[in-house]
């Protein structure tokens, strides 16, 4: 076998390989992008805070007997409207950077 030979099987091997990775890497659906991230957080958010909102109304019917599981969530909910909050206002305070910029 010459050079040239084990050069041209070494290039097919390698073309080979990368069309496999290739297949097995490359996402089959659209990019998950920022609005999606963001759509799921809110989602997130608005369950927690609607679970938060059963079990109060669970303990104050009786239905729940642990104060420290409502408590919680309570506080799962009220951290996650916060950081959302926060989110939010840098977003905002991005996007008028962005707009005041000189062109």
């Amino acid at each position: 076998m010459s050079i040239g030979t084990i050069g041209s099987k070494m290039g097919g091997l390698h073309e080979t390989v990368l069309a496999r990775a290739e297949s097995v890497l490359a996402p089959e659906q659209a990019p998950y992008g920022f609005a999606d991230k963001m759509s799921d957080a809110i989602q997130q958010v608005a369950s927690a805070q609607n679970e938060a909102a059963g079990l109060a109304r669970a303990y104050e019917l009786g239905l729940e007997n642990d104060l420290s599981k409502v408590m919680i969530s309570q506080q799962v909910s009220s951290l996650g409207f916060q950081m959302t909050l926060n989110v939010r206002n840098k977003v905002l305070s991005a996007y008028k950077d962005v707009m005041n910029m000189p062109v």
